[in-house]
């Protein structure tokens, strides 16, 4: 028998500049992503016949502040985003910390039951949030919440989804033998989950924060049924729009002063979000 000859290693890397195509196909798609948001700020800043000129007006006008004005005369606006502020904030710790907490738990502690109640915590998520409103309002009211915060902020303290994301990431992200040499030092396991889990679990803390607080940010249905005269902003949205004819500036005025929190959200939780992939692409 004759001896085969070692397999010669190949040092493959990756192509430092893109091609031209590629350059232009990320413009293509970052312009097409920019635009909706660059049209309403354009229209939010013209009169109302603007949007129905031909051509197009593609240049900001100067009645911007006009209307912003408007806005905020013809709906308590400032109310409706400091609502949504305090019930998408408090949502979003909860979720991120309770699911955190929950996620170590299943992820790296044993007990009985473990993966029974975290498929019980999956199967919750596949339930239509619809056919919880008619019972969910009746314990509301029973609570005496109707018309307060709590009735939005309470029920969505902690999700099904954030369980699972968290059990999924710290899986792996947190070795085993670390919390062992952890417990070797004397430390007890509130102590492992404040200094050697929430720390790793800072990238994926940041995603599922930007999630939850665009998800509770957007919530239009229940704020609807049991705020009443309590508005969120997407409520007060819905109420700009509402008239005989539709205000199409005015509507898009209300658009751009309610996307400019989930943009400072995006930008103060982007780094954790970027270090996040990117230590994920390294260690893969």
């Amino acid at each position: 028998m004759t001896a085969r000859a070692p397999r010669r290693r190949t040092n493959f890397t990756y192509p430092r500049v893109g091609s031209p195509w590629t350059y232009a196909a990320l413009v293509a798609i970052l312009i097409g992503s920019a635009f909706p948001l660059y049209w309403s700020l354009v229209v939010s800043s013209q009169s109302n016949d603007a949007i129905a000129k031909v051509p197009p007006v593609l240049i900001p006008g100067g009645h911007l502040f006009d209307n912003i004005a408007r806005v905020f005369d013809t709906t308590d606006f400032a109310k409706a985003l400091l609502n949504s502020l305090i019930v998408s904030s408090a949502i979003t710790v909860s979720v991120v910390f309770f699911s955190t907490l929950a996620g170590f738990a299943f992820a790296k502690l044993r007990f009985k039951g473990r993966q029974g109640l975290l498929i019980v915590a999956i199967a919750t998520s596949m339930v239509p949030h619809q056919l919880g409103i008619i019972p969910l309002y009746i314990l509301m009211a029973k609570l005496g919440w109707t018309g307060q915060l709590a009735a939005v902020i309470v029920p969505g303290l902690v999700t099904a989804f954030g369980v699972f994301f968290m059990t999924q990431y710290l899986t792996r992200a947190v070795p085993t033998e670390l919390l062992e040499a952890g417990r070797v030092d004397g430390c007890s396991t509130a102590r492992l989950f404040w200094h050697v889990v929430l720390p790793a679990a800072r990238p994926a803390a940041a995603v599922l924060g930007l999630f939850t607080f665009m998800q509770a940010w957007n919530d239009f249905f229940w704020p609807l049924v049991v705020l009443q005269d309590n508005p969120t902003v997407q409520v007060a949205l819905s109420s700009l729009a509402s008239g005989y004819t539709t205000d199409y500036t005015l509507t898009l005025t209300g658009t751009v002063l309610a996307t400019g929190p989930i943009l400072i959200v995006f930008l103060v939780l982007g780094r954790q979000i970027v270090g996040g992939i990117m230590q994920g692409a390294i260690k893969g």
